[in-house]
């Protein structure tokens, strides 16, 4: 072994993580071709095992969760790769939901380091393709991998995949991706497969995604076209390859349900229906309408652009409360900052504006001038634990505290309550 390797095994990984951050190239082309030739050096291209590629503006990690929880239910042994991280980096490789150990981490680190050679990788290509080789050895019987962003270029796109769908077009990364729904769904479609199932859950498709799927060769299969939901009071119905009644809601999204069912019956494995009804029942994500406490409640979401805010709001609006409802909000100022606030904007009595930091925040000020006059009460704060504590300090117990805006917001949060 030689003396690098053994230097690279003995680091923790809170030293590969510094590592990672410091090789990380300033000025990187978005492309396949670098990553693409370490997975292949590494093997990890082409994998023993069944893999879903879940790509989508906003429902990805959703959309795991679920089919996760579904796959597990039904007795297979199920690997999810997921980002960002709300809390600990490990949280991003999970096999039966659990995460694996700081040592495996290293271990898979050292070994994308020994096959890069002089190839220049970021952080996230860096991460991926440990995540990989982390799958590979636990050798789960379904592999749900969640493009970190756009699809086409995408570090995980180097895999070749059973199944691939898209959750949802929407504008956002709009330097990364294009401006258009159009452009965006093109580069989402990027990782749709010549002769695979390739699933859209998208309710008003860009054009480009059937023109792209035929591009490639794909069996496109179209929400409201060749599956749909039909929700009713209290339950819902999935018609596709299958027929399910009177399925249990999940505390999920509804619609990234249709589309992980659709996904599901194209990937060819045995599914019973009792599987998809406690699945569907038991899914959960940390993060997404996460409830922290009742007296006010607490609800913290990870919503960061329109479409998400939306959403976001649609849920409010059906939670019973006689009380003020507060926002405690932090963004990053490349988002969509004034359609995003925008779209709780009669729901919310006062808001905590909140700075947060690093060369892509948005300061508190930013976020007050985003949300404009005649919304209510707003307040500044230099970040967000002081926010929140305001937040609460000024609630009681029959108000709610809504936390939004960004991972980096809800993670503050969160952190807040496993100090």
């Amino acid at each position: 072994m030689s003396s690098h390797m053994q230097q690279s095994q003995s680091r923790s990984l809170v030293d590969w993580l510094s590592y990672l951050e410091q090789i990380h190239p300033a000025n990187i082309d978005m492309g396949l071709e670098r990553v693409g030739t370490v997975a292949r050096r590494m093997g990890l291209t082409e994998l023993p095992f069944k893999v879903i590629t879940v790509a989508g503006t906003n429902g990805k990690g959703s959309s795991c969760a679920m089919a996760a929880s579904i796959l597990m239910a039904a007795g297979y042994r199920v690997g999810v790769y997921s980002s960002p991280h709300l809390l600990r980096f490990t949280e991003r490789v999970r096999v039966n939901g659990q995460e694996l150990d700081d040592g495996d981490h290293c271990a898979a680190f050292a070994e994308v380091e020994a096959a890069r050679g002089d190839i220049a990788l970021t952080f996230f290509e860096f991460a991926t393709l440990a995540g990989l080789w982390l799958f590979r050895r636990a050798a789960p019987d379904v592999l749900l991998l969640e493009v970190g962003l756009g699809g086409r270029l995408d570090a995980t796109n180097v895999v070749e995949s059973d199944v691939a769908l898209i959750t949802s077009i929407a504008l956002d990364h709009c330097d990364w991706l294009g401006d258009t729904r159009e452009a965006v769904a093109v580069e989402k479609a990027g990782v749709y497969r010549k002769g695979k199932p390739a699933i859209s859950g998208e309710p008003n498709p860009p054009s480009t995604i059937a023109s792209e799927a035929a591009r490639l060769g794909a069996c496109l299969r179209q929400v409201g076209i060749d599956f749909r939901g039909d929700e009713h009071e209290g339950d819902w119905d999935y018609h596709g390859l299958h027929h399910w009644s009177g399925l249990p809601k999940p505390a999920l999204p509804l619609m990234n349900a249709v589309t992980v069912l659709a996904a599901l019956e194209s990937l060819g494995l045995p599914l019973a229906e009792s599987a998809i009804r406690d699945g569907l029942a038991n899914a959960r994500l940390a993060g997404r309408m996460q409830q922290l406490q009742t007296s006010p409640l607490v609800i913290v979401d990870v919503a960061h652009n329109p479409h998400s805010a939306a959403y976001l709001a649609s849920q409010l609006r059906q939670l019973p409360g006689k009380g003020k409802r507060r926002a405690v909000v932090g963004m990053l100022k490349d988002k969509d900052m004034a359609g995003s606030l925008a779209e709780l904007g009669g729901l919310i009595d006062e808001w905590f504006l909140a700075s947060l930091h690093g060369p892509r925040a948005a300061t508190a000020d930013q976020l007050a001038t985003a949300l404009g006059g005649g919304r209510g009460v707003a307040l500044t704060f230099a970040c967000v634990g002081d926010a929140y504590g305001a937040a609460l300090a000024a609630s009681s117990p029959d108000d709610m505290v809504i936390v939004f805006g960004s991972f980096y917001t809800v993670a503050d949060v969160l952190a807040l309550g496993s100090v």
